[in-house]
C-alpha cells in the first residue's frame, strides 16, 4: 500500500481575508475522491497557483486547500483501469490545483480521465518544465497553423514574453521558423527575450494604440496574447489581412473595448485558447508535438527548480514578476 502520510503545501486561512503558506503532512484520506492516485515527482508555478495561495476566491473557494495546476508522475492505483501501476502521467488544467487538491503535494488524487500518458521523448522533469504554460503555448500555435498562419506570413507578436506562456510561445515559434516579436515592458529584459527566440523587442507603449482609429496599418500575421485589455485591442487592428490572434490570458485586463471593423474589413481572427477544459484528443496532440517535433533542445536555461520547502516564498513573490521564466518544481526529497 502506498504510503499514509505525505508532504504538501497548504494554505490556510487563519482569520477572515487572511491566508499564509507552509508545508505538512496530509494522508490519503485527505485527499478527494478520483479513480487515479499518483506520486507526484515533478510540478510547476503558475499565476493562478499564486492567485489561490493569496485566497482567491474566483480561483478557490473553500481552504484549507493545495495549490498546484501541474503535476507529473507515477500512476500508484488506478481503479478504472486506465493506467497501470508504475505507468508515468501528466495531469494539467480540469480543476487540479482550484478546488481539487493540487500538484503541490507528492500524492494526488483525480479522475482518470484528467490524466494525459507520459509521451514518449519527455521525462517528468521535462513535461514539467513545459507544464500548463508549455501546453497552453502549443494549443496557441495550434490554432495560429489552423487558421494558415505560417512562417513565410510575416512577424508574430508575442505578449508577456518574460512569463511562463509567453517565453515558452517565443521559444517554440523560433524553433519552428517563425520571426517572433516580444512585447516588452521592462528594458532590463530586452537581451532575455532575444535569447528566448524574439527577433525584436516591441516597447509596451508601442502596444497600445491611443488614436481612436478603427484600424492601423497591419503589422503582424499573427499574435500570442497574454493580456488582453487594450493590447489585445490594438493586436487586433494591427493584423494583417487574415492574421489570427490567439488570445489565453488577461494579466493586463478581461475587459476588451474594440469594434467590428477588424474582423468585417480585415478577417481579422480571435481565437480563445483554454487550457483547462481542452478536449483529450487536443491534449494528447499538444503533447505530442512538444515530445516529437516541437521537442525544445534546452529548457534548463528557463526554469529554476525548486523544492516543496520553497514554495511560500516563491508564491508569495510571483506576482510582483521579480524572475522571468519558469519554476520547477521538486516534489520527492
Amino acid at each position: 500500500m502506498p504510503q499514509e502520510t505525505f508532504r504538501a503545501l497548504i494554505v490556510e486561512e487563519i482569520e477572515p481575508g487572511r491566508f499564509r503558506s507552509r508545508i505538512g503532512d496530509r494522508r490519503l484520506t485527505d485527499l478527494p475522491l478520483g479513480e487515479l492516485l499518483v506520486r507526484v515527482d515533478w510540478s510547476s508555478v503558475n499565476y493562478k497557483d499564486a492567485l489561490s495561495a493569496a485566497g482567491h476566491r474566483g480561483v478557490t473557494r473553500h481552504y484549507p486547500h493545495t495549490p498546484g495546476i501541474d503535476a507529473a508522475g507515477v500512476v500508484l492505483e488506478d481503479s478504472s483501469g486506465t493506467f497501470a501501476p508504475g505507468e508515468e502521467v501528466i495531469v494539467t488544467g480540469h480543476d487540479l490545483g482550484m478546488n481539487t487538491a493540487g500538484g503541490f503535494a507528492q500524492r494526488i488524487r483525480v479522475p482518470a480521465a484528467w490524466a494525459v500518458p507520459l509521451p514518449a521523448g519527455l521525462s517528468t522533469r521535462q513535461s514539467m518544465q513545459l507544464g500548463t504554460a508549455g501546453f497552453t503555448a502549443a494549443l496557441a500555435l495550434l490554432r495560429l497553423q489552423q487558421e494558415g498562419i505560417t512562417p513565410d506570413c510575416g512577424v508574430v507578436l508575442v505578449t508577456g514574453g518574460s512569463g511562463g506562456v509567453g517565453s515558452l510561445a517565443l521559444r517554440l515559434l523560433a524553433h519552428l521558423g517563425y520571426q517572433p516579436a516580444a512585447l516588452n515592458g521592462r528594458t532590463d529584459r530586452s537581451d532575455w527575450l532575444l535569447r528566448q527566440g524574439a527577433v525584436e523587442i516591441v516597447p509596451a507603449d508601442a502596444g497600445i494604440d491611443t488614436s481612436g482609429r478603427m484600424l492601423l496599418h497591419g503589422r503582424w500575421a499573427g499574435a500570442v496574447d497574454t493580456l488582453g485589455g487594450e493590447v489585445l485591442a490594438t493586436l487586433l487592428k494591427s493584423l494583417l489581412p487574415g492574421g489570427c490572434v490567439a488570445a489565453c490570458g488577461n494579466a493586463a485586463s478581461h475587459r476588451l473595448d474594440t469594434t467590428v471593423y477588424p474582423f468585417i474589413l480585415n478577417g481579422a481572427i480571435l481565437a480563445g485558447i483554454n487550457s483547462a477544459t481542452t478536449p483529450m484528443q487536443r491534449r494528447l496532440q499538444a503533447w505530442n508535438r512538444l515530445a516529437g517535433e516541437w521537442r525544445l533542445p534546452q529548457l534548463d536555461d528557463l526554469t529554476t527548480e525548486i523544492g516543496l520547502d520553497d514554495l511560500p516564498t516563491v508564491l508569495a513573490q510571483l506576482p510582483a514578476g521579480h524572475v522571468p521564466g519558469r519554476f520547477l518544481v521538486r516534489l520527492e526529497d
